[in-house]
């Protein structure tokens, strides 16, 4: 092989590197913080055409061309910046005269898609996409550039709106993804690793996917629609359309041992992005439905013996909160939920994701099986609290039980109250709490559990005073939830 072809190889690798990360670094003193404005009422003004694509009498095609073009007008790059802090260590020999290790500000730049959903400038896009920037600018297919504002985001289903001050812009139309169907042809447009906005061609390859890690604490929504149309880094974010054109999903993630396309890419459902949409624009927060109840799988051994047909789906109630939506319901333990509002339910992420669709305050119809027959039980959902331990920003507590007891060594039994038994290392309280401290009053109130000690709070911006025992001595601290 001659130099010249060595040279080139070793430029074309070094391009795709840099392209392929996405990111740039660069000093810089001061970054712009990025805009994140108050949800407004209005919702914005939606095209939606809910029938299936094919008829069964589509005749064949020679081109998308027509169909494809409209959809990338309406598809857009996010460009991203944010400023990170990096610690710098100091030789050791100037370290033993004092001088401590150094912090060095650079900045990093990445690349995402979206697609414009409303004509006053409402883009649906991943939370990835947006997450810890500084700064957010959009460039339009006709070269126009906004910086955009961030509406609301939503690590649980990796979905994000941002928002830029323009008005007739081209849009998609969403489609119903609940209609689509293995098999149908489908497109994928972004920017995929910088290259320019870019068309690729599949078919939904699977239904109802999940992907394992995708969340920080283990908990995440996902429906995914699976494709082998090539997404790639950048095209996060970004339209998976429907032979007609229609948005199906925004394509959100892929799997793949060298970092590009190998044919497995997933997309959020249109109908799940469109719900997190229309709650973040309306309040600027995600609230999800919550039933209360933990399930096993219905298993054929649990199946025969609850007499119904060994191959019969659907999950078992295990464990009933107490004081849940579920247990004010009648349901029971050995419940077997079979479907929820005519959706057939075959496993728990089924029943999470219905029910975590679904408003606070509406009413789910759960089609059960007890005792040799079915019945519908119709159920008040209540609001999902994401971190139901958590007493103050945080730090999470839970009661002193006998077991929490004999673990710190706590023989004095006027010793009652809630432990501290997280504590993040980004809360605002860590310099007067720690791990273990046991809270046994506020603010001159005894607690016993979460519900008390937080009731006895005061709002924030006022002072509380907390008596609380660590390791062997009770003393008193003061602390005040900051105003938001």
């Amino acid at each position: 092989m001659n130099s010249k072809l060595l040279s080139s190889l070793a430029l074309l690798a070094a391009f795709a590197v840099a392209v392929t990360a996405g990111l740039a670094a660069k000093d810089s003193k001061e970054a712009k913080p990025a805009t994140v404005v108050a949800a407004p009422a209005k919702k914005p003004d939606l095209r939606i055409d809910t029938t299936p694509v094919s008829d069964g009498k589509s005749p064949v095609v020679a081109s998308y061309a027509d169909i494809v073009e409209p959809v990338q007008k309406a598809v857009v790059s996010i460009y991203s910046s944010k400023t990170v802090r990096e610690r710098v260590a100091v030789n050791p020999f100037f370290r033993q005269f004092g001088i401590p290790d150094q912090e060095r500000e650079s900045k990093q730049e990445g690349l995402g898609s979206g697609v414009i959903v409303s004509p006053d400038g409402y883009i649906l896009t991943n939370n990835h996409v947006v997450e810890g920037a500084d700064e957010l600018k959009v460039s339009l297919s006709d070269e126009r550039e906004f910086i955009a504002k961030v509406i609301g985001t939503d690590p649980k289903t990796d979905v994000a709106v941002v928002k830029i001050e323009a008005q007739n812009l081209p849009t998609v139309t969403l489609a119903d993804s609940a209609k689509t169907r293995v098999g149908d042809v489908v497109f994928a447009v972004g920017n995929p690793l910088g290259v320019g906005q870019t068309v690729t061609m599949g078919i939904i390859s699977a239904k109802s996917r999940s992907i394992a890690g995708l969340a920080d604490d283990g908990v995440a929504y996902q429906d995914f629609i699976q494709t082998d149309a090539a997404i790639n880094m950048g095209n996060s974010g970004g339209a998976l359309v429907d032979a007609k054109g229609r948005l199906v999903g925004i394509n959100s993630a892929i799997i793949s041992p060298n970092r590009g396309s190998i044919g497995i890419g997933f997309a959020i459902p249109t109908n799940l992005a469109a719900s997190i949409m229309n709650s973040l624009i309306a309040t600027g927060k995600v609230s999800r439905g919550f039933l209360g109840v933990s399930t096993d799988p219905l298993t054929s051994d649990f199946a025969e013996q609850l007499g119904l047909p060994k191959d019969t789906k659907g999950v078992m109630i295990s464990d009933i909160t107490v004081g849940s939506p579920a247990e004010k319901a009648g349901l029971k333990r050995t419940d077997v939920i079979l479907g929820i509002n005519d959706h057939a339910v075959t496993t728990l992420d089924d029943l999470r994701l219905k029910i975590a669709q679904m408003e606070p305050g509406s009413t789910a119809k759960l089609k059960i099986f007890r005792d040799g027959k079915d019945k519908v039980v119709d159920v008040t959902l209540g609001q999902l609290v994401d971190n139901p331990n958590e007493l103050l920003a945080g730090v999470n507590a839970a009661p002193l039980t006998p077991d929490l007891r004999r673990k710190l060594g706590i023989t004095d039994q006027r010793v009652t109250g809630v432990v501290v038994t997280d504590l993040a290392e980004d809360s605002p309280f860590r310099d007067r709490l720690a791990q273990d401290v046991v809270i046994m009053e506020i603010n001159r109130t005894p607690v016993t559990d979460l519900a008390s000690a937080k009731a006895a709070l005061n709002p924030p911006g006022q002072r509380n005073l907390l008596a609380i025992y660590y390791r062997g001595t009770a003393r008193f601290v003061a602390i005040t939830i900051p105003v938001k």
